[in-house]
């Protein structure tokens, strides 16, 4: 079992989520949109991963459930 796979099992048994919110405004600033994002706490949670918010405005992250909302300013 490699590092990754180990991390996420410990944390998964222990009920540790990937991102500490589980819900996330951004805007145009912040894209292209990646998760985790680089000023999350556990940046290094999982793989970064991009995510196509620009078309329905909310998107969820694969690997941490994580949902993120396009907000206009």
């Amino acid at each position: 079992m490699d590092n990754l796979t180990s991390y996420f099992k410990d944390h998964e048994a222990k009920g540790i989520p990937a991102s500490l919110k589980r819900q996330y405004e951004v805007t145009a600033a912040d894209l292209p949109l990646c998760c985790p994002m680089p000023d999350m706490r556990l940046w290094d949670a999982h793989p970064r991963v991009y995510l196509p918010i620009q078309t329905l405005g909310t998107v969820i992250c694969p690997y941490c459930d994580a949902e993120y909302r396009l907000v206009h300013e």
